[in-house]
């Protein structure tokens, strides 16, 4: 059939459609194909709004369309064809129009155009038309192109009617013929062949198979209907000159038939009679059953009269895990050890799994030992489930061995790996490693989130590194994180936990530079700054400077100031601080207390430093190393001695080593004996 693509469309739409098709994209095809399609009807909108645009640009579009079915009566052929495309369209526009409602009609014509030219090329071409539309091409999708099949499908009769003609309708209307008679044809020829078996096989059983016949190699015996024929003899063939016959094939057929038990198991044996009423006893157990003496007891039974095999281990874990989650774990562990179960390393993964969830490293170093046991070494998912638990429990020496396990299997880190890292690090208090994992991330091209840079930005803080917070700041600020009030804040305490408060001040006026104001909790750093060089003057200055600019100090500063008043014994104004405080309606942090029993003891005010002391041992959990020195240090100066001696043990219980002068205090107040607390006479000094 030669059809002239002048009755569908004009030389210059031709035009625009090619420079259209061939500008666009792989990821933004005409036709976009839809996850969840159906065959019969389109659900993702074709065309891009740019395309749709150009056709609309189009002054012989709505013309070509028109008149591309209709022209050129006078060739019978080009007529007929041009009545079966009508149809086509046709019924195409009212599939289009129900998918697309919201497009307007010359949207619905350029999609129409677009479809028939493709369709008429290829009918053109000939072939197998089918697997080119249900294939689709660049410009096409799938689900497109199965539709305008369906559509061609239900019109072959009608082509046929009309005379149209060419390779593609010779082929729509043989082609569904010729599938059935194959089918047909097939059936009848494995038919033919089981019938030809059997009387072979009867044939055989009356003549009697003679002891010590000779068997000739690749001798065939046909059927004289046709039917399959049967060989007698041993099989040799080569392929590409490779002999497939030899012992070495036999044992890598047996390998492949093994991998295909495993990978399609068999199913589980039909439990009836005793094995039955005792699976049934297994599933009723729960949490108050002995493990030894009655669940081990009853999956002996079970193992004894069933003999299973790893398919039905599974089953009965499987219903075990439905009725109780608790006993599946510990059955899962009991047939680890079992031979018929045949455990592999993902059986223990899923162990390992279940107690890194829970942070049961007891439990996890038994199922290790056990993987040891069988000759099994973990991989790179049990030893990533490894290094995710040790991190979460701040187990820096095993998450570090997991970690190198893991790069010497060749496993690269992921995003997921180096932020579990980095957060132990920042936990375990030595932010400086997790920012050598930070700068191997960035190696390898591989941004930090500012979750990262802020948790790193905070241990440096909070361990008074205001160099490596610094060096923090700017690596934020290079990967494109500009400062906040957070960053700024944390930046502020790390210089003044340093005790640099010229370099607090610095930062300070920055962070006002930068637009933020300070709040309280800056300005309560900022005074603690000037607390550690006792330079009252200026942080009286700095605050009159502020409330002139409409601050107003909080619970923070007034903290401070509390604490530097009562190291200077100003109790009065001390006091006053406090009334501040409650005027605010806040409650005082917790940390007040310790100077305000370091204030009263070293005052002899007994009364009120042991009311403070009763608070702090009370939340003996909350205090830190320096808040003991600083208390003890305090009582023994108030001669307050047994209370001395009592948080020093609540010290030691804590986990913290006293300071080597506080031992030697309390070395002579054991060699020559002390004051009682509360005494008022002069007691060790």
């Amino acid at each position: 059939m030669n059809l002239r693509l002048r009755h569908l469309i004009s030389r210059q739409t031709l035009n625009k459609l090619t420079r259209i098709t061939s500008s666009s994209s792989s990821s933004s095809a005409i036709f976009v194909a839809h996850n969840n399609h159906t065959q019969n009807q389109l659900k993702t909108p074709p065309f891009l709004p740019t395309q749709i645009k150009t056709f609309h640009s189009s002054p012989q579009l709505n013309h070509s369309l028109s008149t591309a079915v209709v022209d050129d009566e006078e060739d019978e052929d080009e007529a007929a064809m041009n009545e079966f495309l009508s149809r086509f369209v046709h019924n195409m526009r009212g599939k289009l129009n129900e998918s697309y409602p919201d497009c307007d009609k010359p949207t619905i014509d350029a999609m129409l155009l677009v479809i028939v030219e493709k369709l008429v090329s290829e009918m053109e071409k000939g072939g197998n038309l089918e697997e080119k539309l249900v294939s689709g091409n660049g410009d096409f999708s799938e689900d497109l192109w199965k539709t305008v099949w369906d559509e061609v499908k239900s019109m072959a009769r009608f082509a046929s009617e009309v005379g149209v003609r060419g390779d593609m309708l010779h082929e729509l209307r043989f082609k569904w013929a010729r599938e059935a008679m194959e089918k047909a044809e097939f059936y009848e020829g494995l038919e033919r062949a089981g019938e030809a078996g059997k009387e072979g096989e009867l044939g055989k059983a009356e003549a009697g198979a003679g002891a010590g016949a000779e068997v000739v190699e690749d001798s065939f015996v046909g059927n004289d209907d046709g039917g399959l024929p049967k060989r007698h003899g041993k099989i040799k063939y080569k392929l590409y000159g490779l002999d497939l016959s030899g012992s070495m094939w036999k044992e890598a057929a047996e390998k492949v038939h093994e991998a295909g038990e495993v990978i399609s198991p068999q199913e589980a044996k039909s439990i009836t009679g005793k094995c039955k009423l005792v699976t049934e006893k297994i599933l009723g157990l729960g949490k108050q059953d002995d493990f030894g003496t009655v669940v081990s007891p009853l999956l002996d039974e079970w193992k004894e009269l069933l003999q299973p095999n790893r398919v039905d281990w599974i089953s009965l874990l499987q219903r075990i895990k439905e009725r109780d989650g608790s006993m599946y774990i510990k059955v899962m562990e009991h047939v680890l050890d079992e031979p018929s179960f045949q455990a592999n390393i993902r059986d223990y993964s899923k162990l390992i799994d279940i107690y890194a969830e829970e942070n049961r490293s007891e439990d996890i170093e038994r199922i290790l030992k056990k993987m040891s046991e069988s000759g099994m070494e973990p991989d790179i998912v049990i030893l990533t489930a490894l290094l995710h638990m040790y991190s979460k429990g701040n187990n820096v020496e095993q998450a570090n061995a997991a970690y190198e396990a893991l790069k010497s299997q060749g496993f690269k880190p992921d995003m997921e790996v180096y932020n579990s890292m980095i957060m132990m690090y920042v936990n375990a208090g030595k932010p400086k490693m997790g920012e050598t994992l930070m700068r191997e991330m960035e190696l390898r091209d591989m941004k930090p989130t500012e979750d990262i840079y802020m948790a790193l930005l905070r241990a440096f803080a909070k361990n008074g590194d205001s160099i490596g917070a610094q060096r923090i700041v700017n690596t934020m600020q290079f990967a494109g994180f500009q400062q906040t009030a957070e960053s700024c804040a944390l930046l502020l305490e790390a210089c003044v936990k340093s005790g640099n408060p010229s370099e607090a001040r610095n930062c300070f006026n920055e962070m006002m530079n930068l637009g933020f104001k300070p709040d309280d909790r800056c300005t309560a750093y900022m005074i603690s700054a000037y607390e550690k060089k006792n330079e009252l003057g200026k942080a009286l200055y700095l605050l009159l400077q502020l409330e002139k600019g409409g601050f107003e100090p909080g619970v923070s500063t007034y903290s401070v100031l509390v604490d530097w008043l009562g190291k200077l014994q100003l109790i009065d104004e001390a006091e006053q601080m406090l009334t501040k405080i409650a005027q605010l309606g806040e409650a005082p942090p917790f940390k007040i207390q310790v100077s305000l029993c370091d204030m009263y003891a070293r005052a002899k005010m007994e009364k009120k430093a042991l009311q403070a002391l009763g608070v702090l041992e009370a939340k003996k959990d909350l205090l830190e190393y320096q808040d003991f020195e600083r208390i003890i240090q305090a009582l023994l100066k108030g001669d307050f001695v047994q209370d001395a001696q009592r948080m020093y043990k609540l010290m030691e219980g804590q986990g913290f080593d006293p300071s080597y002068d506080l031992q030697m205090r309390f070395m002579a107040i054991q060699s020559f004996g002390g004051k009682s607390a509360g005494s008022k006479r002069p007691g060790l000094r």
